[in-house]
């Protein structure tokens, strides 16, 4: 029971983690020690074990899939996410700039620090870096600031954003920022939009069952591709969260309320409003330190 409470927090750990993006669920995974537990239990979840569950073998069915660990890491991220979304969501109303600046020395740092996973660069590592950077500005520049709030949207957001949680070094909600579907979802959370939740969770539930094989499989036979294609994405991805914006259009949404709908990056002192760049600053840098840190003990708790 001590050993389930334990992994439990750590699970905690890993949604305070997934919910900033930037901030990897499985980089604590990794640092606190189940990130290999965490994989062998997700590849468990497969036809044999559903074959056991299908028989009435419950029991053994929960064996094979390691269920009471997946319980508690799983409990612990659902705790954890519902605990901070409140919080994430006033700040992104009352506070953007200094949010999106810890954000921005996040994805930073992690795209820095995520580069430096790649054993040896060559022609076909910095083709896909180039890639990743491309297709990441084309997205940030060349759609609207909105993706469809369809639900079909909500369940693909959810499914491509879960594999980040196990993926050391790539966050969930930077997926979700760049789908632009990271405030809608907060928003959910905040309200208990049951709806959306639930179809959000089920997408999740898709791609831990699908993607995380092939992505998996990815990293062992295309690893030194795989890194800097996702170095790309994140430093491409950058132009997104800059703290300082200018609002290029409005849109009337489903309440019938105005709200920006295309925006612009622009320095500082073109900023409508208090820039804040001192304290903006301040956080960038800590942000890009605290992911330092957290490489840091990653590579302590690999070597031991």
């Amino acid at each position: 029971m001590k050993q389930y409470i334990a992994t439990f927090f750590k699970g905690m750990g890993m949604g305070a983690a997934d919910i900033v993006p930037g901030v990897s669920g499985g980089t604590i995974a990794f640092i606190t020690g189940i990130y290999e537990r965490l994989i062998h239990a997700l590849k468990s979840i497969n036809t044999p074990a559903l074959r056991q569950l299908l028989s009435g073998d419950v029991k053994e069915a929960w064996k094979t899939i390691d269920g009471n660990f997946l319980l508690a890491v799983f409990g612990g991220v659902l705790v954890s996410v519902f605990s901070l979304v409140k919080l994430i969501s006033y700040l992104l109303e009352h506070e953007q700039v200094l949010l999106w600046s810890f954000f921005f020395g996040l994805i930073l740092a992690s795209a820095l620090v995520i580069g430096q996973k790649v054993k040896k660069w060559t022609a076909g590592t910095v083709v896909a870096l180039l890639a990743g950077i491309g297709i990441a500005l084309y997205i940030t520049l060349a759609t609207p600031a909105q993706t469809p709030d369809a639900l079909w949207f909500v369940f693909l957001s959810g499914a491509i954003a879960i594999c980040a949680m196990i993926l050391p070094g790539i966050s969930g909600s930077f997926i979700l920022l760049l789908l632009r579907k990271y405030e809608y979802i907060v928003g959910a959370l905040k309200e208990l939009d049951i709806i959306t939740i639930l179809v959000f969770m089920l997408g999740c539930v898709v791609g831990l069952l699908s993607f995380a094989r092939l992505l998996s499989w990815m990293f062992q036979r295309f690893h030194d591709l795989t890194i800097a294609l996702l170095t790309g994405f994140m430093l491409g991805s950058l132009n997104m969260v800059w703290p300082w914006k200018a609002v290029l259009e409005y849109r009337t949404n489903s309440k019938g309320e105005e709200v920006p709908f295309r925006f612009e990056s622009v320095l500082p002192n073109h900023f409508e409003g208090d820039p804040q760049l001192l304290f903006a600053v301040s956080l960038a840098v800590g942000a890009f330190v605290l992911i330092y840190l957290l490489e840091k003990l990653a590579n302590r708790s690999k070597k031991v």
